[in-house]
């Protein structure tokens, strides 16, 4: 199962009232971030295991890259000044992230963003932190890799050994901080990081994106603040090069062995790699993304309570104002869903589930277990291709859970009507045609209106409703359009709708 995912591509389209959109390639607003961050926090969060995890090794491999590029940069060049040579290391470094953006990969620094779509609702806590949990681990792993290569590779004799002393020295170094030191340096660490990404929301090119990310980067590794995904990296790469080096690389940069004892995995975990995770946290989770959140994007409970269907339905029809456009943004699943009475069991056989969805004239209806979680999802299609396989006799042993739809999508209570309505009806890569990286595909002067209609959307009727893994209803698209029915004005009797249509055929003769 997944949740669903209603990622915008590009400016978000008007909402109140309005047909007109913004242009793909202009710049979205601070307000629009926000809500550009939340859903794309959201999508990664919701992301399967695999793809998360081989995301994750992927950034933590090109952090270490940066880190190596840096430690080559800053080998060997103390004569230019201990700042100008800290600056050049920085902007060497900005290579991981100006990677990450343009590539793509997950990164534990700017996962932490996902509290956004929590303080929100749309992700309860236990998927936010198994998230977070995901991407720590294959950072870690893809770091670990890449150790094991560059030490394989003897990187640490370049410069007649200098590099490696330097390396040792950096890892070193991150060692003797307090363990308050240490947090708030990772505070101020994914302070920029996170910035630096959330700069990259407004921009619609690659290399506009990979620009904005380069000075916030260059900022914190000239500063010596610090990232736990690059210490993943660089700790254990000291480690390595003190445990793995030859006698002759010891005597050949003139220092003795014993000069680094300091550098052990205990003292890695107890004196950074514990206290920069928690600082890189508060830095990233809690002042830029509940910082913005809270500006943009909370709203009062007051509100929130008040702007249900109940208020929507007593409230007059009429041309489409403010008062009831507010009250459509702010309708929810919940708000409209409606009861899984017809959910059927993974033991039923094939000719009781095909009884069951033509008594009550249905197309489709969810499969559960007997806690009441979602399995499945059964169809007219699943059982009639299942009838053609028999050759149209009568199956005998074949049950619900053989034939049945086990990659569904399911949507959570909380999530906005509007955009699950969108998601139904339009594909918003056909209409805007934006890559996930924020790059124009393709160019077009044909209207909205015209993109609209030519583009093709096949998106389920019926969205299963979930929350904390337990069904707790079903969303239809009947359901959605009967709660959006007041934006289409007053309610047309059947007689004054022919001789509206009688009118307008008079007009076209």
């Amino acid at each position: 199962m997944k949740h669903l995912d209603v990622e915008h591509h590009s400016a978000p389209k008007m909402l109140n009232g309005g047909t007109k959109a913004e242009s793909p390639l202009a710049a979205l607003s601070p307000e629009q971030m926000t809500q550009y961050a939340e859903q794309y926090a959201y999508k990664k969060a919701t992301n399967t295991t695999a793809k998360t995890i081989s995301l994750a090794i992927s950034a933590g491999v090109f952090i270490g890259l940066a880190f190596i590029f840096y430690i080559t940069v800053t080998t060997g060049s103390m004569a230019v000044g201990w700042g100008i040579n800290r600056l050049f290391g920085g902007l060497a470094f900005s290579l991981g992230l100006v990677l990450l953006v343009v590539c793509g990969g997950e990164l534990f620094t700017s996962s932490v963003l996902s509290i956004i779509p929590r303080a929100s609702g749309q992700l309860n806590t236990r998927s936010m932190i198994a998230n977070w949990s995901k991407v720590y681990l294959g950072n870690f792993i893809g770091a670990l890799l890449l150790v094991g290569v560059v030490s394989g590779a003897k990187l640490y004799q370049l410069d007649h050994g200098q590099w490696g002393l330097n390396a040792m020295s950096i890892a070193q170094h991150k060692l003797e901080h307090s363990f308050i030191q240490a947090v708030l340096l990772g505070l101020l660490c994914n302070l920029l990081v996170c910035l630096a990404v959330w700069m990259t929301f407004s921009a619609k090119t690659s290399a506009a994106k990979a620009g904005l990310v380069i000075l916030p980067v260059a900022m914190f590794v000239s500063t010596g603040f610090e990232h736990v995904v690059a210490n993943m990296f660089m700790v254990p790469l000291g480690i390595a090069i003190k445990s793995w080096a030859e006698p002759a690389f010891w005597a050949q940069i003139g220092v003795a062995e014993n000069a680094f004892e300091h550098l052990t995995w205990a003292n890695f975990a107890r004196h950074n790699l514990l206290p920069v995770t928690i600082g890189n946290i508060l830095g990233g989770a809690l002042v830029v993304g509940l910082g913005y959140w809270s500006v943009y994007s909370r709203k009062p409970a007051s509100k929130q309570a008040a702007n249900n269907l109940s208020v929507l339905s007593n409230q007059s029809y009429g041309p489409v104002g403010e008062p009831t456009m507010q009250n459509l943004k702010n309708l929810t699943v919940a708000d409209v869903m409606i009861s899984a009475d017809n959910a059927l069991s993974p033991d039923m056989t094939i000719a009781s589930a095909c009884d069951a969805l033509l008594a009550q004239e249905l197309s489709g209806a969810v499969v559960v277990n007997e806690k009441n979680e979602l399995v499945g999802f059964i169809s007219e299609l699943e059982i009639l291709r299942k009838l053609w396989l028999e050759d149209y006799s009568k199956p005998s042993t074949t049950n619900v859970a053989n034939i049945m739809q086990k990659d569904i999508m399911t949507v959570a209570p909380n999530h906005n009507l509007l955009k699950l309505a969108e998601y139904m009806s339009v594909d918003v890569t056909q209409v805007y045609p934006v890559s996930d990286s924020g790059m124009l595909l393709s160019s077009t002067h044909q209207p909205l209106e015209e993109r609209l209609r030519n583009s093709s959307v096949y998106r389920p009727k019926i969205f299963p409703v979930v929350d904390n893994g337990k069904l707790v209803g079903v969303v239809t698209r009947h359901q959605v359009l009967k709660a959006l029915r007041p934006a289409l004005g007053a309610p047309v009797k059947l007689n004054q709708a022919a001789e509206i249509e009688a009118i307008a055929e008079s007009s076209v003769a």
